[in-house]
């Protein structure tokens, strides 16, 4: 592949700068990955000559200084008047769909761009089928119907709209850059501008999909310059240069929970609108009834990436008569996923290389009275256990029983690794599990997603009706399918912070107006109006 470069994109201005961050293809890492990352370390401090790269490089992004930050901001401010004004039908409408067509004409570039970031081949896939469904026909219907609602009463034409906030700045994970930074272009619909900071350490998804896949169609319905800023840099200075910004209106973060929920407090103090995507700690809630093959199914997910999605299943909780039948059907289908190189369409694990914390909270749990079902050791990429292997083999651990559950680290909080605690309820009878079920599910500190599998339709509606928490809630699906009308993120507790809900980027960064438009009322009828209707009341 040849070495793509990547410079600031400001005001429809390509700026170069003095420092690049270097990519290296993610096939390199499993073959050596200190090697890889000691050369990368090495261009980038100047060290190596950027001459005669190794096909290991695959990529070379500008890294922006702090004027650069700054006029990007300044050029999504300037811009914002004259791209809010534009009608709705091209700002969403007509956007949506070209967008959508060039996400399904440049698909397999998409997947490939991930691929080379170390997003399996299969994920990579998953992935654009999101970004397919956020802009699709019936989404895109659905926002615009949430935009702007008209009424008549009388001569008068009551609307009720969104406005948008100004400039939003999104800071997207370093482990999903790509589908992150495409999300937030939503904001964009709503008739904000949008500023966009691709992570230092996998600058290369951000950057493509955001010059060669949203700017094109930008240009192509005529949207002012600033409309769309990207540049790559350091967090800490790049979020505090936005702190410090007048322009700048909204902040959409991703990160760990601790960081984010700081952060909050942070845009709080300056004026500014945190929109949050933090941990996610999902439960997913299997009930005697339920079909175990397709509930196993579903929860193998919860080692796609080896458990670094937030929006996976992080534990389970079962009716103890559906628990043998469950173990049984994951265990089985656990044997199936297997470390391997990232374009292999079979592999759905990745690397990962600090796995201190993954043995640290195994060994938690195994002290608190889990048990072991599979897994539990590093393997490399032929799936040889060892020592030193970068991959950690899809685990199961089983609990008993739903009291002191919590008291386990891997029941408690995101684990971000692939282990799975099945946690079995003590036998109870049925209205009281459900009770339990229920109140632990709301207990959680986190609010991704839920799911629930069941087929008694009186313990599905009981379920609906009584979990508040969470952005999405799925019932007999999978956990992590996209879906039209639905979120693909957002939630409350530790997910979210003090403002959190399902995040539908337009909406968060848009504000609702009241609007009465008269020919000419009169101002003592609009005042006493009511008053004077009602029955037995005179002037």
């Amino acid at each position: 592949m040849p070495l793509r470069t990547y410079c600031s994109y400001v005001n429809g201005e390509f700026l170069a700068g003095d420092d690049w961050v270097y990519v290296v293809d993610s096939e390199s890492l499993i073959d050596d990955v200190f090697s890889s990352l000691r050369l990368k370390r090495d261009l980038e401090r100047g060290k190596v000559a950027p001459v005669d790269l190794p096909d290991t490089v695959v990529a070379r992004v500008a890294k922006a200084d702090r004027e650069t930050v700054d006029a990007a901001l300044a050029a999504a401010r300037e811009s914002f008047p004259a791209w809010s004004a534009l009608p709705p039908d091209l700002r969403i409408d007509k956007f949506a769909a070209l967008l959508h067509r060039r996400i399904v004409d440049m698909a397999d570039d998409i997947a490939d761009v991930l691929v080379t970031e170390g997003h399996p081949l299969a994920l990579a896939r998953w992935q654009v089928s999101g970004m397919l469904e956020v802009f699709g026909t019936e989404s895109a219907g659905f926002y615009r119907s949430l935009m702007h609602q008209e009424f008549r009463r009388g001569e008068r034409r009551l609307q009720v709209r969104r406005r948008p906030d100004g400039v939003v700045c999104l800071n997207p994970p370093q482990n999903a850059p790509l589908s992150s930074a495409l999300l937030g272009v939503t904001s964009i619909m709503a008739g904000n501008t949008l500023v966009v900071r691709a992570p230092r350490s996998g600058p290369l998804g951000a950057m493509f999909v955001l010059q060669d896949v949203v700017a094109p169609v930008l240009r192509e319905i005529g949207a002012p310059p600033g409309v769309l800023n990207i540049v790559c840099g350091d967090p800490a200075p790049m979020l505090s240069a936005w702190l410090e910004s007048p322009h700048v209106d909204d902040v959409i973060y991703f990160g760990s929970s601790e960081n984010g929920l700081k952060f909050e407090q942070r845009c709080v103090a300056r004026g500014k609108k945190p929109i949050l995507e933090l941990a996610g700690n999902d439960a997913v809630t299997v009930w005697k009834d339920a079909d175990v093959e397709l509930a196993a199914e579903a929860l193998l997910e919860s080692f796609y990436g080896s458990g670094q999605l937030c929006m996976i299943p992080n534990q389970v909780l079962v009716h103890p008569a559906a628990a043998p039948g469950l173990l049984d059907a994951l265990v089985r289908r656990v044997a199936q996923v297997r470390p391997g190189r990232p374009s292999d369409p079979g592999v759905l694990l990745t690397p990962v290389l600090r796995n201190e914390k993954f043995f640290s909270c195994l060994d938690d749990a195994l002290a608190k009275g889990a048990e072991l079902v599979c897994g539990g050791h590093a393997v490399r990429v032929d799936g040889e256990r060892a020592p030193d292997g970068i991959f950690l083999e899809p685990t199961v651990v089983l609990v008993r029983g739903l009291s002191g559950a919590r008291e386990i680290d891997a029941v408690r909080h995101e684990t971000f690794f692939p282990l799975l605690p099945v946690v079995v309820a003590e036998p109870a009878p049925d209205d009281v599990l459900l009770d339990r079920f229920i109140e632990f599910v709301e207990s959680n500190e986190y609010g991704l997603r839920n799911s629930l599998w069941a087929r008694d339709p009186e313990v599905v509606d009981r379920f609906v009706g009584s979990v508040t928490g969470g952005g999405l809630l799925k019932v007999n699906d999978s956990h992590i399918g996209f879906l039209p009308y639905l979120p693909t993120h957002g939630g409350t507790g530790l997910t979210g912070g003090v403002f959190g809900e399902a995040n539908y980027p337009i909406l968060r960064t848009s504000h609702i107006q009241g609007v009465s438009i008269s020919s000419g009322s009169r101002p003592s009828e609009a005042v006493f109006g009511a008053w004077h209707n009602l029955s037995g009341r005179g002037a």
